[in-house]
C-alpha cells in the first residue's frame, strides 16, 4: 500500500480539539469544584512529567532501530504521543478557563446552587438524588450531573419544597425538591 494512504496528517489532530470540548454556554463559565480542578491538574502534570517522557524515550529507542515505516513501536509511539499532546492541550485550555467554586460555602443553605446534592421526586413519586457538578467532572453513573444539564438548570436557584417543571425533549414533567445538601466546610 502506498504511504499516501497510510500517513496521517498533522492538521487533523488540531481540528479534533474543538470538536471534543464539552459545550459551555456562550458567555458561560467553566465552573468546577476544587476537587475536580485538582483531579484535572494532577492528570495534566502526570501526562507532562511521567507519561509523555516515557513515550518519548520509547519513540527515540524505536527510531534508532532503523526502518521506521514498518517499526510498530515507533508508529504506535508516535500515535500515542499525538494522543497525549491532544489531551495536554485540552486540559490546559479547560484549566485556563476554569472557575473554581467551593460548594461548602453554602453549607446549611436550602437554596440550590452549584455543588448541591439534591433529592427530588417526580410525578410518580420516584425519588432521585443528583449532585450538580462541573462539565469536566460530572459522572452520571455516580449521580453527578453537569450544571448545564436540563435537570440542573431546572433545579438551580430553587429551594426545598419547590415544585418545578422539568422540560424534556418528549414531555414536561413535574418534580418536587425534597432535600438540598452541601459538603461541610473543611476545618483549617
Amino acid at each position: 500500500m502506498s504511504k499516501a494512504f497510510t500517513k496521517e496528517s498533522a492538521g487533523a489532530d488540531d481540528a479534533d480539539d474543538e470538536l471534543q470540548l464539552p459545550p459551555i454556554p456562550a458567555g458561560g463559565k467553566n465552573y468546577i469544584t476544587p476537587q475536580g480542578y485538582a483531579r484535572l491538574r494532577d492528570e495534566l502534570l502526570a501526562l507532562i512529567d511521567v507519561e509523555r517522557p516515557k513515550v518519548v524515550d520509547i519513540v527515540h529507542w524505536a527510531a534508532s532501530n532503523g526502518d521506521r515505516s514498518e517499526n510498530g513501536d515507533y508508529l504506535y509511539g508516535k500515535k500515542r504521543l499525538r494522543e497525549i499532546d491532544r489531551r495536554i492541550r485540552f486540559l490546559t485550555k479547560r484549566l485556563e478557563i476554569a472557575e473554581v467554586v467551593d460548594p461548602s460555602v453554602h453549607f446549611g443553605n436550602t437554596q440550590i446552587f452549584f455543588g448541591a446534592t439534591v433529592t427530588y421526586a417526580d410525578e410518580t413519586g420516584q425519588e432521585r438524588t443528583v449532585t450538580i457538578m462541573g462539565i469536566d467532572e460530572a459522572n452520571s453513573a455516580q449521580g453527578e450531573v453537569s450544571w448545564i444539564s436540563p435537570i440542573a438548570r431546572t433545579l438551580l436557584k430553587a429551594r426545598e419544597g419547590d415544585e418545578l417543571k422539568l422540560v424534556m425533549p418528549e414531555r414536561v414533567s413535574e418534580i418536587e425538591v425534597l432535600a438540598v445538601r452541601y459538603p461541610s466546610p473543611a476545618k483549617a
